[in-house]
C-alpha cells in the first residue's frame, strides 16, 4: 500500500530511470512536503542509485541549520519565496554529493496563508552543481486551498517533474 497515485509512482519511476541514465544523483530540500517527495523516489526499486540524501526542514531553524539559509533571506523574503527556495536548492547541493538538488516550501494549510501568500502557495526551486549560479530556475505555484494532503500531492508532482533531466521526452 502507498500513498501515492499511479501518476505519481509512474513520475518517481522516470526520475530514476532517467536520471540513472544520465548519471546523476539528487537531493531534496523539502519543507510542507516533509519527505514525500523522497518517499515517491524511494517507493521505486533501485532508487538508491539516485537518491543520494533528503533533507526536511520544517522550520526555520533547521533551514539555516542544515542548508546555511541566512536568516536575512528568510527575514526579508519569508519562508515561502523564491529566495529562499534557491536558498534551500543551493545549500542541499553544498551539503551533498549530489548533482541536482529541487527544493519545496509552501503552506499547505489549513491555516498559515495571507493575502500574499494564500494557503496552497508553493515554491520550488532547482539547482544544478557547478551551473552559472545567477541562472535561477525557480516557480511560485497557486494550487488553491484544495486541502493539506492535495496541496502536498501536487507539490509532489512538480518537484518530481523538476527532477527530470532537461533532454528527458515527454511523458506519453
Amino acid at each position: 500500500m502507498t500513498l501515492f497515485d499511479d501518476e505519481i509512482i509512474a513520475l518517481a519511476r522516470r526520475v530514476v530511470e532517467l536520471n540513472v541514465a544520465a548519471g546523476r544523483k539528487v537531493v531534496l530540500a523539502e519543507s510542507c512536503t516533509g519527505g514525500l517527495v523522497c518517499g515517491a523516489i524511494t517507493e521505486i526499486p533501485g532508487s538508491s542509485a539516485v537518491l543520494e540524501r533528503g533533507f526536511v526542514t520544517y522550520s526555520n531553524e533547521a533551514k539555516t541549520a542544515q542548508l546555511d539559509v541566512h536568516g536575512d533571506v528568510l527575514e526579508t523574503f519569508g519562508a515561502v519565496s523564491i529566495a529562499t527556495a534557491w536558498a534551500m536548492a543551493q545549500g542541499a547541493l553544498a551539503h551533498s554529493d549530489a548533482d541536482v538538488a529541487v527544493a519545496i516550501t509552501g503552506i499547505a494549510g489549513p491555516d498559515g496563508g495571507s493575502e500574499s501568500k494564500p494557503v496552497g502557495t508553493v515554491v520550488f526551486a532547482r539547482a544544478i552543481r557547478d551551473a552559472d549560479p545567477e541562472d535561477v530556475v525557480a516557480d511560485m505555484r497557486q494550487f488553491g486551498d484544495i486541502g493539506r494532503t492535495g496541496i502536498r500531492l501536487q507539490a509532489v508532482r512538480c518537484a518530481l517533474e523538476l527532477l527530470l533531466p532537461e533532454e528527458a521526452p515527454a511523458a506519453a
